[in-house]
């Protein structure tokens, strides 16, 4: 039998509908998927079958952001809003577990099926997140391919033993990543001691200026880039303190896209800390 296309306009009546039923969809093998999150797009980029992601947060086609901004080409952009997310018709949402909250729960009001993934804080958290994307998807063994790949250079970068050389991490507002982060297992892969770990920091705390320059550290991880407007939040990186801690090959820049998600590329990072650190 023939039935006309919903309209938007249909669409929308459908979803407050939805919201006020409370209606339930069933679980199985989505066809039609939406990310919201810059960090779950690449996850669903690196996992999806063939036309099986649809839609990907607008941050995932920014270069400066994502690692696979390139594969985000032909994807339809969303910014994270429900009636927008909504009118896609999805079988799937994918989100952050920090992402757009509102959307979130109206989505989930709808019947939508909506799957969050938390931050990854280690490298065993990047493995749980691949496998469960992967299972999601339908495509089990294309992610226990990347969890073996993934492992498989992890263990490449183990097999040197680590050296005596100390890293600063210091970001903008002075803070710092101490243990129990990801930066902290990427600098240890590295073969570098990190020096908020030592000084017994956990997670991200402030890292004051005299504590940086008391301990001198070999190197230091800090501003990215100049983008050339002052910001009150970057003035750590203006003070000569930090500038002659910095100065002299002891600074390190690297795009801070390679260290927010959790995926394999954050291993490029370990890479190249330890080349630097060789002199390479």
């Amino acid at each position: 039998m023939w039935r006309p296309a919903l309209t938007g306009t249909v669409l929308l009546a459908v979803f407050v509908l939805r919201i006020a039923l409370g209606e339930a969809s069933p679980v199985k093998v989505p066809k039609r998927v939406v990310s919201m999150n810059v960090c779950t797009d690449q996850l669903a980029m690196m996992l999806a079958g063939d036309g099986q992601l649809y839609s990907v947060s607008w941050l995932a086609a920014d270069p400066g952001i994502s690692v696979l901004s390139e594969n985000a080409k032909g994807l339809i952009l969303n910014h994270g809003l429900a009636e927008e997310i909504f009118l896609m018709q999805p079988d799937l949402v994918i989100a952050g577990t920090y992402t757009t909250r509102a959307t979130v729960n109206l989505l989930k009001k709808t019947g939508i099926r909506v799957e969050e993934f938390p931050p990854a804080a280690s490298f065993q958290d990047i493995g749980k997140n691949i496998r469960r994307m992967a299972a999601l998807l339908g495509s089990p063994e294309k992610g226990e391919r990347l969890v073996r790949a993934f492992q498989g250079d992890l263990k490449k970068l183990s097999e040197k033993p680590p050296g005596e050389k100390r890293i600063a991490l210091y970001y903008a507002n002075s803070y710092t990543s101490g243990a129990g982060t990801l930066a902290d297992e990427i600098v240890g892969a590295s073969g570098l001691r990190n020096l908020g770990k030592e000084l017994g920091y956990t997670g991200t705390t402030k890292l004051p200026l005299e504590l940086l320059v008391a301990n001198q550290p070999d190197f230091v991880v800090g501003r990215e880039r100049d983008f050339g407007k002052p910001s009150k939040a970057e003035e750590n990186f203006n003070h000569p303190a930090y500038r002659a801690i910095a100065g002299g090959g002891h600074g390190i820049s690297i795009e801070s896209k390679y260290w927010v998600c959790g995926a394999p590329f954050v291993l490029d990072v370990s890479r190249k800390l330890r080349d630097h650190a060789d002199g390479n």
